[in-house]
């Protein structure tokens, strides 16, 4: 263990030298951009004509640069971005007052901040850096701050807003903390749920066998299964992308608890992919425009990666348009059209679940794959749930019929999780593993009162 130890320890030390090599260099970048603007002594020189250093082998910054393809106005953008939090006192030449009017740069960019002494740069200064002295060359920067960049939308850079009326490159251009974390050690963080980006991970213990769902719902999800594992080839061998847009579009209804948000996961993790689930909460905003982006944010970021949209409760971004004239009514329309042009646009796999079918609209129903009804499982599924819930957590008495349950009450997968939660407590209260048929009649009474159900 101390070996392996010893052994990350080296790796991340020669992380660490990668990226301040890259720190040496954008020194270098800085000094002869300044001088060459100012028409300096050495002038003549251009900044390309600085050799960037060779990348170190096997470091995540070296993988993310080759494997990415970046250039070298990216490479500088990710130096600079990259520089506040690992060697602030590189950019220290940007304080340099203008001495014609006594007062920093303009062209610079950048801000200061009372709990950090530094200069923080702009995408301003980017923009200086790239076409200071080639003003034609500020293409790179529009290229490079445009929220589809590769950089943007996976998060790795930020450009942070700014006030209404301020241009936007006045906004701070940052690297977000996961990947700096990444560069130094190697660790991957997934992105943390934020109003930058609204999702989350969706995980199951489970596996594939595990899932119960009555034949015909699994027909239609095996075909689902079918396009996730076949479909590149399908697209790219078979040249179907000649054919139909990329991507595959689904919809999930049926009442609660009857396994869409589990069928998602498992989706995911039978064929290696991710599934972010959206938190519409934090997707909707009051401010017209606002869930636009923050929508945005999560499309760019998927659409270099393979991973699974996961939309719960999809009704409320994907519900039918309103007739109203009303501003609100109208921003709701659009937002409808933006989303529709959004999803069919996405290469990936996108699944919207709800529970009622007739929520949604019929503008986004025309245009899925797939949609596919979730039902209560019968009493041969509902047995299999029961089994599966029990087994390896609870002892079983001789009394308890699984078959008469199963057959006699009408219960969700989720329902019946709940049954086991409840009927566990009750058994270690007792200070036993035993569960009785009591035990599982009680819990299903009370899953009953909570939809006004009277169980005889």
């Amino acid at each position: 263990m101390q070996a392996q130890a010893d052994i990350d320890s080296e790796h991340q030390a020669t992380n660490v030298i990668a990226l301040y090599r890259e720190m040496e260099w954008l020194q270098l970048v800085i000094d002869q951009v300044i001088c060459s603007y100012l028409k300096q002594e050495g002038h003549e020189q251009h900044w390309l004509d600085i050799e960037p250093p060779d990348l170190l082998s096997g470091t995540p910054y070296a993988h993310i640069i080759i494997d990415w393809q970046l250039n070298i106005f990216e490479r500088l953008a990710l130096a600079l971005a990259m520089a506040p939090s690992l060697k602030p006192n590189v950019l220290d030449t940007f304080f340099g007052l203008n001495s014609q009017i006594d007062r920093p740069f303009t062209e610079f960019g950048g801000v200061s901040d009372k709990a950090f002494s530094g200069f923080i740069p702009t995408g301003q200064t980017l923009n200086f850096l790239i076409s200071g002295n080639d003003p034609q060359w500020r293409i790179y920067t529009r290229a490079i701050l445009a929220n589809q960049h590769r950089l943007m939308a996976e998060q790795v850079t930020q450009l942070l807003g700014v006030d209404e009326g301020v241009p936007k490159w006045a906004g701070i251009y940052r690297l977000n903390d996961e990947w700096l974390h990444y560069f130094m050690t190697g660790e991957r963080l997934r992105p943390e749920l934020s109003a930058s980006f609204p999702a989350h991970v969706l995980e199951s213990p489970l596996e594939w066998r595990d899932l119960v769902l009555e034949h015909e719902v699994m027909d239609q999800i095996e075909e689902l299964h079918g396009w996730l594992k076949h479909g590149h080839t399908l697209m790219s061998e078979w040249q179907l992308a000649n054919k139909v847009k990329p991507g595959y579009r689904a919809v999930f209804f049926g009442p609660p608890g009857t396994g869409k948000t589990l069928t998602a996961a498992l989706l995911g993790k039978a064929t290696g992919r991710e599934v972010y689930r959206v938190d519409l909460s934090m997707v909707v905003s009051k401010y017209i425009g606002e869930t636009e982006k923050n929508l945005s944010r999560v499309f760019e970021a998927a659409s270099y990666k393979e991973w699974m949209l996961f939309f719960d409760e999809g009704d409320a971004l994907f519900g039918k348009r309103s007739e109203g004239s009303s501003s609100n009514d109208r921003h709701a329309n659009q937002l409808t059209g933006y989303l529709l042009q959004k999803i069919e646009d996405f290469p990936g796999t996108v699944i919207i679940a709800t529970n009622l079918k007739t929520n949604m609209d019929e503008a986004f129903t025309r245009r899925f794959q797939s949609m596919v009804e979730f039902t209560i499982p019968g009493p041969s599924e509902r047995l299999q749930l029961w089994k599966n819930a029990f087994n390896g957590v609870c002892e079983l008495a001789p009394e308890v019929d699984l078959a008469r349950i199963a057959e006699q009450y009408e219960v969700a997968g989720g329902q019946i999780i709940n049954v086991l939660r409840q009927c566990a407590l009750t058994a270690i209260v007792r200070n036993e593993r035993i569960v009785y048929q009591n035990d599982i009649i009680t819990s299903i009474r009370q899953e009953f009162r909570k939809e006004n159900k009277m169980l005889f």
